[in-house]
């Protein structure tokens, strides 16, 4: 995507940022890095709030097999 340079700045699409609130903007060896900051309602922040109680001891470490192998 290319955009115009103004006399302001540069306008970045929204729907590139996100549900972001805010962006922090860098400069790394000559390349603007644009970095969506995540809005703290922001669902995956939620994630691990309320674990799920199970009797396996390793349900942490190999809950990938237990979902998708069933085993």
């Amino acid at each position: 995507m290319k955009v115009s340079v103004r006399k302001d700045g540069l306008l970045i699409p929204k729907r590139l940022l996100g549900s972001a609130k805010q962006a922090e903007i860098l400069q790394k060896k000559g390349h603007l890095i644009v970095v969506p900051i995540p809005s703290p309602d922001d669902p995956i922040f939620k994630l691990g709030k309320r674990p799920v109680k199970t009797r396996l001891p390793d349900g942490a470490e190999r809950h990938d097999t237990y979902l998708y192998d069933g085993t």
